[in-house]
């Protein structure tokens, strides 16, 4: 309803269509009664009383009267087909992206919990079901209540005895519906479920489909798809025993109402209480007034699967997003740099503190590294510099300024990432370095290019700039891939640069290219180097070793190798100067 509202002109228009469409549906029954009583009465049916007396001009007038309706009929019919799918598919289209865009506003935490082909589920099949219901059921239910209601009082009027018996089956199908409804709905639910733990094992195994085949685990992976596959159909089967079962049990109480206006209506007839042609109508009627409800099974089954749908769609929308950004506007051309932490810790949920009490002060135009071993928190520092995560305890500033009075746009504007895990949409390499800095000119393009060392290779593509680098990337090495990263940091040309591993996928030759340009790449601005690989850093204005959640050793190169501490002891080991000795 809250997606709704925005159209309830259209929503109106389209409920009008399928009342009428249903109006004009119902008169049949009516014109055939009517000729019944045109060849049985004559000179005195009703339409010699409208003004026709001749019965060869009254079935001329019929036909034109049949005509006319089966004509605004059908164009009701297009109307509400044409009404009812445009308005699914923009309730669809809303939805989707509301969903994705909340999705997107998310803190990675939450992301932790989720399992990627879930999510994908929820913005595909189950917004893909809502708008199967709103293609069709809406449609249904308008058309079943307009038919109740317009049969129910013509048979009320012509006789209320068989109305009585005719509509006696009415609450044992509404009573059928809702017991039916309350018992089908955990089980689509189940199966919405069982579908997301599909589609996420697909969703992993394709994009682990190099790691299956080197391992030759295609047959493991297979037998996984198939146990999953498995109880998917095993809850769909749950749910089709019920549903099916609604139709045929609704059916047989449908023809005791049937039965009774077939013999009593047929009694009236030749007691001469009815017409001939008003029992015709009758009969016809009944049938159109207690088939369709034999529908509302399906009607209910389709809302079923639209609510489990739509249940799991609104916990997405419903979950709070934690990660909020200040009032306070940040110009990045004006940002100087200045980063402070201030006694911060934080862990990742679950798990023991990465960083414990850290403190330090990286001034403006400064470069500054950080090493230590695997799981020190290296990483963890870029992502709590771009609020990707809030520290536990402690303060971040930027310019004298705590990191979550900052717009969150405007910080993260201020800041270039160039990950480990390098991504690349699918798309050319223009697109990809674009990225940085959409609108680029093709000058700036190259120069971001010439600037990370990726110009030579880019040259030798066949379409240069324009060569489309398959999804993630993989037409291309890792080296490249990296480089490509770097271009769209430096295009983008933020006043706090953090490279976080930028060159683990290059060889020697392509590193010491990029240390040259980083010379340049760094002036004017903050550059933050998180590395394995000393060499990339030893170049740096401050080199901060990272070792049990705070800063064990830091000063430049040359003073860490004086010092002889960790930094010493692995530098030598990555010399190879442990060796030697």
């Amino acid at each position: 309803m809250r997606y709704a509202r925005p159209h309830r002109r259209r929503i109106r228009l389209a409920m009008a269509s399928s009342f009428l469409n249903k109006v004009f549906d119902l008169a049949p029954p009516g014109l055939i009664g009517a000729a019944v009583d045109i060849v049985v009465r004559r000179e005195d049916s009703l339409f010699s009383e409208l003004g026709i007396p001749d019965v060869k001009d009254q079935l001329w007038a019929l036909a034109i009267v049949t005509f006319l309706i089966w004509l605004l009929e059908s164009a009701f019919e297009y109307f509400q087909k044409v009404l009812w799918r445009n308005l699914g598919q923009t309730i669809q289209h809303e939805l989707r992206l509301d969903t994705y865009a909340h999705l997107q506003a998310m803190d990675l935490s939450y992301f932790e919990s989720q399992r990627t082909g879930g999510l994908m589920a929820v913005l595909n099949d189950d917004v893909n079901q809502l708008e199967r219901f709103l293609d069709i059921g809406a449609n249904d239910l308008i058309q079943v209540t307009t038919t109740a209601v317009s049969i129910g009082a013509i048979f009320f009027w012509i006789s209320p005895e068989i109305a009585a018996l005719s509509v006696l089956p009415v609450p044992f199908v509404i009573w059928g519906s809702f017991a039916f409804q309350s018992r089908i709905a955990p089980r689509y639910r189940a199966v919405r479920d069982q579908a997301a733990v599909v589609n996420s094992q697909l969703a992993s195994n394709l994009t682990g489909v190099a790691t299956i085949k080197s391992y030759v685990a295609e047959d493991r992976e297979v037998a996984r798809l198939r146990e999953l596959s498995e109880e998917y159909r095993q809850r769909n089967k749950k749910a089709i025993a019920l549903s099916s079962a609604f139709s045929p049990l609704i059916r047989m109480v449908i023809v005791l109402g049937f039965t009774a206006t077939l013999v009593l209506g047929g009694i009236f007839t030749l007691d001469g209480e009815l017409e001939v042609g008003t029992y015709s109508v009758m009969v016809f009627l009944t049938q159109r007034l207690l088939w369709p409800l034999t529908r509302l099974g399906e009607t209910f089954d389709q809302y079923q699967r639209a609510m489990a749908s739509t249940t799991r769609i609104m916990d997405v929308l419903d979950h709070p997003v934690v990660m909020q950004g200040g009032a306070t506007t940040l110009d990045a051309s004006q940002v100087k740099g200045r980063i402070e932490f201030d006694r911060v810790s934080f862990a990742y949920t679950g798990r023991e503190p990465v960083l414990t009490d850290l403190s330090f002060t990286i001034e403006p135009d400064t470069t500054v590294a950080f090493v230590g071993s695997t799981g020190a928190g290296k990483s963890t520092i870029a992502k709590l510099l771009m609020r990707l995560y809030d520290p536990v305890e402690g303060e971040i500033r930027l310019d004298g300024v705590p990191l979550p009075e900052l717009d969150l746009a405007d910080l993260r504007r201020a800041i270039g990432l160039v990950n480990q895990d390098t991504y690349l949409f699918h798309g050319s390499v223009a697109e990809n370095v674009e990225y940085g800095r959409p609108g680029a000119t093709p000058e700036d393009l190259q120069a971001a290019t010439r600037k990370a060392e990726a110009q030579g290779f880019v040259d030798a593509l066949p379409e240069r700039f324009d060569t489309v680098v398959g999804e993630w990337g993989m037409r291309l090495s890792g080296g490249q891939r990296q480089r490509l990263s770097i271009a769209r940091a430096v295009l983008k040309d933020p006043p706090v640069l953090i490279l976080d591993e930028a060159t683990s996928a290059v060889d020697n030759e392509t590193e010491a290219a990029i240390q040259r340009s980083m010379e340049t790449i760094a002036q004017g601005r903050v550059t933050v180097m998180i590395a394995h690989r000393l060499s990339t850093v030893r170049n740096c204005d401050r080199i901060m070793v990272l070792a049990d959640g705070g800063i064990a050793e830091a000063g430049t190169h040359e003073e860490l190798i004086a010092l002889d501490g960790a930094y010493a002891a692995l530098w030598r080991v990555q010399t190879g100067e442990a060796a030697a000795h």
